[in-house]
């Protein structure tokens, strides 16, 4: 289940064995494949790149990753908090230069991931290996009860988002302008090369991206500490939190899946930007309802300082998608 010397010595194995069963998603692998091969390239010309190229790369790393987390994470997946039309817009044009499918898809298999974590129903799960978890759950046919589960759930809420409908009729076309898009601001706002531009800016800076998001399904699942809820495998792991935009406080998440911030506290004792934007649209007026869990946490610490009976009526119900989505919760107008 670690990432260890054996997971990779088995790796030819395993996908010998996946190939004999027609199990491999030929159209992912071709693309990822492309993916990796073009970021490989864009390593070796990061060392000629300009100073303004190497800001512009850690600037959509942060603003693409938002339309992941903030945007069909916590907004979309979870619907944690409330947004007006125009954060709604900026976040799905981050996540749609981010690409990781659209917010539609991205959304239900989260949604399925929460409700049916740690079976073969989920998407990415985790006791299948590091690996799995990581990437190869996308390399590989649906498993037969993920298919099951996936229409039995209701995404209504989700399609009456227009926004939402209109990126989901455009996936895939619009994956390759979304991911080069940014090269046409290096090329012509400061005079960066194309191959740099299309390399780094584009291929390599997608490519990070995706890996950083990739982290919360696999290390935050398999490393860290389980201060809120040691029955589980989700842990909180600071080092996917500053990767990903303080998404790695995941042993909280997953008790509460409804909070907004999706770790118990603010930015100044755990690092979390993504709830930090948010609180900024909030002040602004852009964002209202959001759904915040510790008082749960401290009903439920009150409870146990009398009883050793972990009946934690305020968990998350895992077998209830509603309320993974948040309906019983504090919100802060």
């Amino acid at each position: 289940m670690d990432l260890s010397l054996e997971m990779f010595t088995n790796i030819p194995k395993v996908l010998n064995h996946h190939y004999k069963e027609g199990n491999f998603n030929w159209p992912y692998m071709a693309f990822f494949a492309v993916v990796h091969i073009t970021a490989f390239m864009g390593i070796f010309k990061v060392a000629d790149c300009k100073r303004e190229s190497y800001l512009f790369f850690f600037i959509l790393w942060q603003l693409t990753g938002y339309g992941i987390t903030c945007g069909a994470h916590r907004l979309w997946a979870h619907k944690s908090y409330e947004a007006h039309f125009m954060v709604r817009f900026l976040l799905m044009i981050g996540n749609s230069i981010a690409y990781q499918g659209s917010i539609y898809s991205w959304a239900i298999n989260h949604r399925i991931h929460h409700k049916y974590s740690e079976t073969n129903a989920d998407p990415h799960n985790s006791t299948r290996g590091f690996f799995f978890a990581h990437i190869g759950w996308l390399l590989l046919k649906k498993h037969p009860d993920r298919v099951e589960v996936e229409s039995q759930l209701d995404y209504t809420d989700l399609w009456a988002d227009p926004l939402v409908r209109i990126q989901h009729k455009c996936d895939p076309f619009f994956a390759v302008p979304a991911i080069l898009s940014p090269c046409l601001v290096a090329c012509y706002g400061w005079n960066e090369s194309v191959s740099n531009s299309i390399f780094v800016v584009g291929c390599l800076r997608y490519c990070f991206v995706l890996h950083v998001t990739f982290l919360v399904n696999s290390a935050a699942h398999l490393w860290g500490d389980h201060p809120y809820d040691s029955k589980i495998a989700p842990a909180e792991n600071p080092i996917v939190s500053y990767l990903a935009g303080g998404e790695g406080w995941h042993n909280w998440h997953h008790r509460y899946p409804f909070d907004y911030a999706a770790s118990e506290f603010g930015i100044s004792s755990q690092f979390n930007p993504s709830k930090l934007l948010i609180d900024t649209f909030a002040f602004l007026g852009l964002v209202r309802n959001r759904k915040r869990a510790t008082s749960s946490w401290r009903r439920y610490r009150e409870r146990m300082a009398t009883t050793t009976n972990d009946t934690d009526a305020d968990r998350c119900d895992a077998t209830n998608t509603t309320d993974c989505i948040g309906t019983d919760a504090k919100k802060e107008m």
